[in-house]
């Protein structure tokens, strides 16, 4: 009955198992001392007989996203990578075959490139935008894995979920969604149909630049399965960054409904430059899926991607070198604002080889603040920006 943002202060505390105390304490523990040989025989049926499999840390945190995911399942991996490559590990076996959309996360392409293959996998991309009947006509028998980002994480591209989910289950193919962008405050997969909801927690949910974290989520088809590979292959995150993401969770709708309102304005005010070709924001009008991104988004968060007129390196260094508040860096999601230069890997979607590409990750600064530090680098980029 409760909505999410309520929920986030309260899913996962285990306050009286632990004295009162309102957060779970860190628990770094491997060994497990069993009271008995019958209770060690029993491991299995005990909540807590190997650090690797269970503590209360991991447990806090796994019923929490559980909640928030609408799950069977969740576990717990040290990075969103290793949360990527436990995806494909559960569903995938030598002979098969996976579809892997070519706007993804860049490791999730390398991956699939350069990793599955080892295990006789095979792979094939498709672009964002594909229709189901195009999409049909890239399956083969052997086709057992969807894997899809939504909204691309470097160009922004929504995907059409529901017909993603109509076309999986006709075909009994697993379907997996990279979902870090929206988190699971602004979309639920899993309620939609889909099996498995990946993201790396690193970003919104930890929050604070502070932890690596990566989590995967399932329906009931596949939780036994997914618990069972994550056990096998060792997954287990640190405690400490466990402590660092249900930290984070507890302030991550306050966080999404500043970065949603900075990012927004940023994103609108950006579009009335001459030299901004483009802002790709899903959640803006102008965006080509904005109407997809409305009907299953229930909010945006502040990442987004805008193409400018192409300046030579010196131009670029000049403006991002000398940045008051953003700073560059290869994440996002944190408090803080980062910019970075980005070149999307494209195998299917078309990618225009004179456009440059700045992500934008709006962090909790003033969007006043913001704007000026973004005009400031655009004139010493040579731009012309109104006063």
């Amino acid at each position: 009955f409760m909505k999410k943002e309520t929920k986030l202060t309260h899913i996962g505390r285990m306050t009286e198992e632990h004295f009162g105390a309102v957060n779970t304490p860190v628990y770094r523990a491997s060994t497990m001392i069993h009271p008995s040989l019958d209770h060690i025989r029993r491991r299995q049926s005990v909540p807590y007989y190997y650090g690797r499999r269970a503590t209360p840390s991991i447990e806090s945190l796994t019923s929490a996203m559980r909640q928030l995911e609408a799950a069977e399942a969740s576990v717990l991996c040290p990075s969103g990578v290793a949360a990527l490559a436990l995806c494909f590990l559960t569903i995938l076996k030598a002979g098969d075959h996976v579809l892997v959309v070519d706007t993804a996360y860049e490791p999730t392409q390398l991956m699939a490139n350069d990793f599955l293959h080892k295990f006789d996998i095979e792979v094939d991309f498709f672009a964002p935008r594909e229709t189901t009947a195009q999409l049909s006509k890239r399956l083969k028998p052997n086709t057992r894995m969807i894997m899809a980002e939504s909204p691309g994480s470097l160009t922004m591209e929504v995907q059409d979920i529901p017909a993603l989910v109509e076309l999986c289950q006709q075909h009994d193919i697993a379907l997996a969604i990279d979902n870090t962008w929206a988190t699971p405050l602004f979309l639920q997969p899993i309620p939609m149909g889909v099996d498995f909801s990946i993201h790396s927690a690193t970003k919104y949910i930890v929050g604070h630049a502070d932890a690596l974290l990566g989590t995967v989520s399932c329906n009931a088809k596949w939780a036994e399965k997914l618990k069972a590979t994550h056990g096998l292959l060792g997954l287990t995150a640190g405690p400490d960054d466990i402590t660092l993401a249900l930290r984070g969770l507890r302030s991550l709708a306050v966080r999404l409904k500043q970065q949603q309102s900075s990012g927004l304005e940023i994103a609108q005010w950006l579009e009335s430059f001459d030299f901004v070709r483009a802002v790709l924001h899903p959640a803006l009008p102008s965006h080509p899926d904005h109407d997809i991104w409305k009907r299953d988004f229930s909010g945006a968060t502040g990442l987004f991607t805008i193409s400018i007129d192409p300046i030579n390196d010196d131009r670029l260094a000049e403006m991002l070198d000398n940045m008051q508040l953003f700073a560059m860096g290869y994440s996002w999601g944190g408090f803080e604002s980062l910019i970075l230069p980005v070149a999307p890997i494209r195998k299917i979607a078309p990618r225009h080889a004179d456009e440059l590409l700045l992500r934008l990750s709006i962090g909790l600064e003033d969007s006043d603040d913001l704007k000026h530090d973004l005009a400031e680098g655009f004139r010493r980029a040579g731009f012309t920006v109104p006063a």
